[in-house]
């Protein structure tokens, strides 16, 4: 009898010994997989993750049409004129304009002193064919030009002459270069805020 029981008992311990290792092998199994999914489908987080906003976009702003028009009556319009003047910093060359015939010009306004600002500036500005010359500063004088269309609308055409003076020898002069337009630019997005209320900022996207 006593015999029987031990055998019984041993038999119990080893039925409960194989099921509490194979419950163990079963939570084994199923960590191994977890951890294999994820080193082979490694999940992004937010902080690597990258966005795709397509190759070959890149937004640019326009250059407004010059010359630009211009939904306003002329008296109102001269005055804004000169209003964008004075806040560009400019002077009004009296002896030169014409307002009666639509026409403003500006003093010479220097934007750019020394050897290192005047050759970064004249390069915004113009377009340097002078490669050689020792530029020391640059200056430009816009003309603006009013042509009414009607009662209410008109065309205005703004035209910079861009001096940068320099040489290549021990004599240096001031010599006229080409716009890049940016002198134009900048003095018409003045202008469209005083007149409209409203920044001009025709954003679009090109291909490259």
């Amino acid at each position: 009898m006593k015999l029987f029981l031990y055998s019984a008992f041993l038999c119990s311990i080893v039925i409960l010994s194989g099921t509490e290792a194979s419950a163990q092998k079963g939570v084994d199994n199923q960590t191994q997989k977890i951890r294999e999914e994820s080193r082979t489908n490694p999940r992004s987080s937010d902080a690597t993750r990258s966005f795709d906003w397509g190759e070959g976009k890149t937004p640019t702003r326009e250059p407004l049409p010059n010359p630009y028009r211009m939904a306003s009556r002329r008296d109102m319009l001269m005055d804004n004129i000169r209003l964008a003047i004075e806040e560009r910093k400019l002077v009004i060359d009296e002896a030169s304009s014409r307002p009666l015939e639509g026409i403003i010009v500006t003093q010479p306004f220097v934007f750019g002193r020394g050897p290192l600002v005047a050759q970064s500036e004249l390069k915004r500005y113009a377009r340097l064919e002078f490669g050689d010359n020792a530029w020391s500063r640059g200056q430009y004088t816009l003309t603006i030009e009013v042509q009414s269309i009607d009662g209410i609308h008109n065309n205005v055409f703004v035209n910079a002459k861009i001096e940068g003076r320099g040489g290549s020898g021990l004599t240096t002069e001031w010599i006229t270069l080409q716009s890049s337009g940016v002198a134009e630019e900048e003095f018409l997005v003045k202008l469209v805020e005083l007149v409209t209320g409203v920044s001009p900022n025709p954003i679009t996207v090109i291909d490259n």
